[in-house]
């Protein structure tokens, strides 16, 4: 796939948080500023049509690529084009992106308004990007909207606090939907809902991707979530990208050793019983990550120069791969 029929280009996106103590207190201690690199030179492409997932331990950034990319939290560096055009969220008024990228929240209870009705809620992008010219045509459009997500038009004139979680994450989609997107950011959107509902909504998005045309970037940490819904794979570690590949290159031939661990270290219905090793130590301080290659503390690989060099992302048989020892045994 070409550059040119990327729908989305993300180039060494950076994201810091100043989590620095009050004045008071620094100048008390001595303590200087205190910065924490949550996403370090991200980059990535998805294609029209597409899925990227972006998978990691709890804390790697993938919730901050998401909401950097959705146009939530302006990057510190870097950029993030759509469809050849910058997203900036500090932009004034409406972007002309805007409609065009939509975000399905991981808690389908916290993203409602539990003192809207349903069909405000569904109705309301609909209404403030200018895109329903009537009531009547609003409230068409959002009765095809529930129908087409598998509720009813009558639920419309219910409360959220009267779905269940799947009902409730049914009408966030629903909701995402409704200025009619090209590309939806999908944060955990089955994370909080049982298993059985899970693979209903997971079903739910794959056919209303190949109806609408949707492309997605979605993150999770559950890899057999991330197996059914991707055609590319992600994986980060403290703030970057440590390899990215084809969905079945990723689960069939995973390069780094991080990548490695996740995979041997999920469920497997084909081994029931079998022992697996987790993964070793702590994920380290982000505010003061390790030098080098950050994954060193806990990689079987390391060597000097892992503590010493930091790896970069670069092409790996079928994907790319950030480490100095790609495709060794453990």
């Amino acid at each position: 796939m070409t550059a040119a029929a990327d729908l989305l280009t993300v180039t060494d996106l950076r994201k810091t948080f100043d989590v620095s103590p009050p004045w008071v207190t620094r100048v008390a201690t001595g303590q200087g500023r205190q910065v924490l690199r949550a996403v370090d030179g991200v980059s990535f492409a998805i294609p029209q049509g597409g899925t990227l997932s972006v998978v990691g331990e709890s804390g790697c950034g993938k919730t901050t690529v998401a909401r950097c990319v959705a146009g939530l939290t302006p990057p510190s560096g870097g950029e993030i084009r759509f469809r050849g055009a910058v997203v900036d969220a500090g932009q004034g008024g409406v972007p002309s992106w805007r409609k065009d990228i939509q975000m399905i929240f991981q808690d389908p209870y916290g993203s409602l308004n539990p003192r809207w009705r349903v069909g405000r809620i569904v109705g309301d992008p609909i209404v403030g990007l200018g895109l329903g010219h009537s009531r009547a045509e609003v409230k068409e459009r959002v009765a095809a909207l529930l129908s087409d997500v598998g509720l009813s038009p009558a639920d419309a004139d219910k409360f959220p606090h009267e779905f269940s979680g799947g009902q409730r994450q049914r009408i966030a989609v629903a909701r995402a939907l409704a200025s009619a997107p090209s590309l939806v950011v999908c944060d955990e959107p089955t994370s909080a809902l049982d298993v059985s509902v899970q693979a209903q909504i997971l079903n739910l998005m794959r056919d209303l991707q190949d109806e609408h045309g949707l492309t997605y970037l979605f993150i999770s940490h559950n890899l057999a979530v991330v197996d059914f819904v991707s055609d590319r794979v992600a994986v980060m570690y403290l703030g970057r990208i440590v390899e990215i590949a084809d969905r079945d290159a990723i689960f069939d031939r995973p390069a780094h050793p991080y990548t490695r661990i996740l995979i041997r270290s999920a469920p497997d219905l084909v081994e029931i019983g079998a022992r697996r090793a987790p993964m070793q130590g702590e994920v380290p301080n982000p505010i003061a990550p390790p030098s080098g290659c950050t994954f060193h503390p806990r990689c079987p690989l390391a060597t000097e120069r892992c503590r010493t060099e930091a790896p970069a992302l670069r092409p790996f048989e079928a994907g790319q791969v950030a480490c100095h020892r790609p495709g060794e045994a453990l």
